[in-house]
This record gives structure tokens, C-alpha cells and sequence, in this order.
């Protein structure tokens, strides 16, 4: 399923979100990503999925749904998807339009004005050198750090909606005092809204841990101490998930982007009427797994 949800989120609220990017293409294989390795590291802008297949399932899925965005959130980079200026533009009479993007290809002229039809615009900043960045982001050999910051810079400089950051803090790779310093300072320098700091709290795709919060806090310290409106996103979202009317396919298609805990699973079905031999069936179909994380089951699409 493209469309899924609404979700919850806990920068926007309601997520209707988008799916347009087949399973794990992406131009990073970041060490904490929640939905597993990436299977084909690519930076090739291309048609994935047909336009009017887009349009059709997302505007059917917000008919019957209520929501504050329509999230484009994919399991891999939204902005691989050479159609997606015209797919936002399509859906924007549906609502309001956020795309959560590692950044990696704004230094292209045409995924800046994809993006420039957005209402609301995530772009990921997890260092602020290059080493650090091939460390934890591990992204495609043809790309350059300097030319992905400087992509960000001047998106966020002709950009007229809301633009924010996400910083993932990982344990060893980019949580000491001298990496937090130079992050705060080039996030200092960029026209944006708001920067977000979160650390993982789902099963990550490699064997790392989340940083301590005393890391987190130093990081809110050094953020906000240049004058940059700062939060820590370090809990669960809190609110409802919408797996629809087809149980399988909603707890498919969200677990395929967003690793559900058991808790949140368990009250979804029960809010459509189902019960959990709905999951145990996925699960000995093979096309759910389970992972634990922090001392909590996760449900993830295989």
C-alpha cells in the first residue's frame, strides 16, 4: 500500500503518510535506521511508482481519514522519485504537505523545487564532518558531504514553509562534546525553523546504541545556546494508528516504514474489532517479524 495510516507523529501530529519508494532504495544505509539495511544504495532519480497510482490510493486513504499532513515518509528517499514535484502539487488540495529527506540530493536544482511545493520540510543533519558522516550515514560513494550542506543551505534559504532538521544522535559515532560543537554551529547557519534531536528507540539496521541523555541534553545546551529553537524527541508518539479496514495490509504497510510496538499494535486491532491471531498469522506467513529493543517488542515488516 502507497498511502498508510494516519500515524501519529510527534512533530506532526496526524500522519497520512506516503509510500513512494520501493523497500530500502536509498542514497544513505544509515547505521540506525529503524526499517533494516539498505538493499540498494542508489543516488538515480527515476519513475518508481506511476503517478496516477499515487494520487489514486492517498486521495482514496484521506477521503475516510482525518489528519493534520499528508507525510511523504517512504522506506527509502522520498526524493529518489523524479516524479514527486508533480505528486505533491497533485495531492496539495487534499491538505498540507510535509517530506521527511535526508537532504543527500538537494544540491540538485529539481529536487529543491520538488520540494519547494511542500508545506513542511525534515531534512537530516547528523554531523558536521565528513567523517563523522560517512561513519553514520554510510552514503553512496559518489556523493559529498560539502555539496549535500551546501544543497541544505540553499534550500533553506529560498524555501517559504516550515523547514526543520533532525539530528539522530548515535552512541560513539556522533555524541561528543567536539562533534555536538561544530553541529550546533553549522546548524547556526542555516535558515531554518526548528532543530529536532532524537535518538533511536526502534531495532536499528547495525549493532549501535542510543546516546546517553546527557548527551542529549549537552546537544540542547549547545543548540539553543546559539539562539536555534530546539526539542528532544526521545518518547514514543502518543496517539492512535489507523490500520483501515484490511488489517494485513495496514499493519503491512505501516511496519514496512514504521516499526509498531506491541502495545500500539495490539490497541489498533482492537480499535477495528480484530484481535492478535491477526499478527501471529502475518508472523507465521513470514511477512512480519518481531525484534526487541530497550526491552520492547517490535513489529516490523519483513
Amino acid at each position: 500500500m502507497i498511502a498508510f495510516g494516519p500515524v501519529p507523529s510527534r512533530r506532526l501530529g496526524k500522519s497520512l503518510g506516503v509510500n513512494n519508494i520501493p523497500r530500502k532504495v536509498c542514497t544513505y544505509d544509515c547505521v540506525y535506521c529503524q526499517i533494516g539495511k539498505t538493499e540498494l544504495l542508489s543516488v538515480d532519480r527515476r519513475n518508481f511508482f506511476k503517478v496516477d497510482r499515487i494520487i489514486k490510493e492517498v486521495s482514496k486513504r484521506a477521503k475516510s481519514s482525518k489528519f493534520d499532513y499528508i507525510t511523504f515518509v517512504p522506506d527509502g528517499e522520498p526524493t529518489l522519485d523524479i516524479n514527486l514535484e508533480e505528486e505533491i502539487k497533485a495531492l496539495k488540495d487534499l491538505g498540507k504537505i510535509a517530506v521527511i529527506t535526508n537532504a543527500s540530493l538537494l544540491w540538485i536544482e529539481e529536487v529543491r523545487e520538488a520540494l519547494y511545493q511542500a508545506d513542511w520540510v525534515s531534512v537530516k543533519i547528523d554531523a558536521a564532518t565528513k567523517e563523522t558522516w560517512k561513519k553514520i550515514d554510510r552514503p553512496h560513494p559518489s556523493l559529498s558531504f560539502d555539496r549535500v550542506i551546501e544543497g541544505i543551505r540553499k534550500f533553506s534559504e529560498g524555501f517559504n514553509g516550515i523547514s526543520v532538521s533532525e539530528t539522530m544522535l548515535v552512541s560513539n559515532y556522533n555524541d561528543s562534546e567536539d562533534e555536538l560543537e561544530e553541529i550546533a554551529s553549522l546548524l547556526k547557519d542555516l535558515n531554518l525553523s526548528k532543530a529536532y534531536i532524537s535518538t533511536p528507540t526502534r531495532p536499528p539496521a547495525y549493532d549501535v546504541k542510543p546516546a546517553s541523555d546527557d548527551a542529549l541534553d549537552r546537544a540542547y545546551m549547545l543548540i539553543s545556546s546559539r539562539g536555534i529553537d530546539v526539542e528532544i524527541l526521545s518518547r514514543p508518539e502518543v496517539g492512535f494508528f489507523d490500520i483501515g479496514d484490511d488489517p494485513k495490509k495496514g499493519i503491512l504497510s505501516i511496519t514496512a516504514v514504521h516499526p509498531m510496538r506491541e502495545t500500539d499494535l495490539v490497541r489498533a486491532l482492537k480499535e477495528k474489532g480484530y484481535d492478535f491471531s491477526v499478527v501471529e498469522k502475518l508472523l507465521s506467513e513470514k511477512r512480519l517479524e518481531v525484534l526487541e529493543y530497550g526491552g520492547v517488542k517490535f513489529y516490523r515488516k519483513r
